[in-house]
């Protein structure tokens, strides 16, 4: 049982309403975000067009404000935001779903006046508005607004798409678009594809930046940005609609020959049972000399598998892998094998991984599948191509390999400590000096160092090499 000071509603309770208030309102001094939140809880008790009201009131703030939100502010605004977005959806649409789609419509065209003024390197804020594009189509679906009505506010939404805060907003609202308004959308989206551009005079011109082309004028990125809007909309209608013909329709004659474009154009003809079709949309690429994107493998077996051509299929994964390595070939692959052939395929595979041509990916592969004493192999026998550049890579394939091969583990703690100290990069001294510390530790553990130099010779090898790196010595303790 739970001590009766561990903090839990149940517990709370026994305070009493009366000294929980004085406690609420001694907490929220000093705190704006708490005070809205019980303004927003007091205006509940009334009825949701007063928290209707609570809210816009605290968007329209929001938006109004023109200070910089720097990455220190960021998490601030996001739990701002995140509360406003909650209340919409768990207050305000259980009562009145017609109040909450308006007040969510207002909650999405901040999105540009925050953009404009925020940090959002790592795409928080951006996340959130997508996640509000979900509850969007969610609230649609409850409030059932006029069809024709929601596919008009649709299209101004999407036009106003500078950031791609509406990007799957098609997507997300299609069903409370319907028939009528997915064609009213696409018709708007027709119309505007249609219509003139002015094209600016020569004092018009705004300039801003240059190309090997020559000038990069305002209009012009304008007008991309226009036709990628209009495309992109015009595809995820005909998703929506389930018309291939269409979506296929939006491709330029170059754009099919792109090898994911070409994938996405197959499997949207799978899914409407013409594979034959398919497989001509998937044989359209120009790889040059490439190696093909996995999207269009994936699609190039999914075609195969259709037609019945399953020992094509099959040869073609294999084919796959021996290029890329790409693990999901290779189960694919060994799934389809008759019992007991797999484990002589998988031995297959693991000398093809042995003789690939990148090292670094040879080695994460069998990091990943996972084969350990096969990467340790691997890396005593290719030591010398190591690049300890690839720190992000050697760093975890050391703590993977320490416990049973601690001289592969070795081995690659070496590369990169040699890189490092080879070429003067200080600011790795100090990792590199830990990686030195854990080699002296795994060489307690390590009987023969085979053709390999022992700790000791490495050690003194190195202050032969460096003595003058005096920051990498202090930080190894010698």
């Amino acid at each position: 049982m739970a001590p009766k000071t561990t903090l839990n509603a149940k517990n709370l309770e026994v305070l009493g309403a009366e000294r929980l208030a004085e406690l609420l309102i001694e907490i929220s001094t000093g705190s704006a975000a708490t005070k809205r939140r019980l303004r927003i809880e007091l205006a509940g008790t009334q009825s949701s067009a007063e928290v209707a009201r609570e809210v816009t009131k605290r968007l329209s703030s929001i938006e109004r404000s023109r200070s910089m939100i720097n990455w220190r502010r960021v998490k601030a605004l996001k739990s701002d935001l995140e509360t406003q977005r909650h209340v919409i959806v768990d207050t305000i649409a259980r009562s009145d779903p017609d109040e909450a789609l308006e007040v969510m419509w207002r909650f999405m065209s901040l999105a540009r006046s925050i953009f404009e003024r925020c940090d959002d390197g790592n795409g928080t804020i951006m996340n959130m508005f997508h996640q509000a594009c979900i509850d969007l189509g969610t609230i649609a679906s409850a409030a059932r607004p006029d069809p024709r009505l929601l596919g008009e506010q649709t299209f101004r939404a999407l036009q106003d798409n500078g950031y791609g805060q509406y990007d799957r907003l098609i997507e997300n609202l299609s069903p409370a678009l319907g028939t009528e308004g997915l064609d009213r959308l696409k018709s708007l989206f027709d119309d505007w594809a249609k219509a003139p551009v002015d094209a600016p005079t020569e004092a018009g011109l705004v300039v801003i930046g240059w190309a090997n082309s020559g000038l990069v004028c305002e209009d012009e990125i304008n007008l991309r940005h226009r036709d990628r809007t209009i495309r992109s909309a015009l595809e995820q209608i005909a998703d929506a609609q389930g018309d291939v013909d269409s979506f296929i329709a939006q491709q330029s004659e170059q754009a099919r020959s792109v090898p994911v474009i070409a994938a996405e154009i197959a499997q949207r003809l799978l899914k409407a049972g013409r594979a034959g079709e398919a497989w001509d949309a998937i044989n359209r690429v120009e790889m040059k000399g490439r190696q093909p994107p996995f999207e269009w493998e994936k699609a190039h077996l999914d075609v195969l598998e259709a037609l019945k051509r399953r020992d094509e299929a099959q040869a073609f994964r294999w084919q796959c892998f021996e290029q890329s390595l790409n693990e999901r070939h290779l189960r694919a692959f060994l799934k389809r094998l008759p019992d007991f052939e797999d484990l002589e395929a998988e031995e297959n595979a693991f000398d093809c991984v042995s003789r690939f041509s990148d090292v670094h990916q040879a080695l994460a592969f069998l990091l990943s599948w996972p084969a350990l004493d096969k990467a340790a192999t691997l890396v005593r026998a290719r030591a010398a191509e190591l690049d300890g550049d690839h720190y992000e890579l050697l760093t975890p394939a050391s703590e993977h390999l320490q416990e049973k091969y601690p001289l592969a583990a070795t081995i690659v703690l070496r590369a990169m400590i040699d890189f490092t100290l080879d070429r003067a990069k200080s600011s790795r001294y100090r990792f590199a000096a830990r990686h030195l510390v854990e080699c002296e530790r795994l060489s307690t553990k390590i009987g023969d160092f085979d053709t390999f130099t022992s700790h000791p010779a490495y050690v003194a090898d190195l202050k032969v090499k460096h003595a003058k790196k005096t920051g990498f010595w202090t930080a190894a303790g010698q």
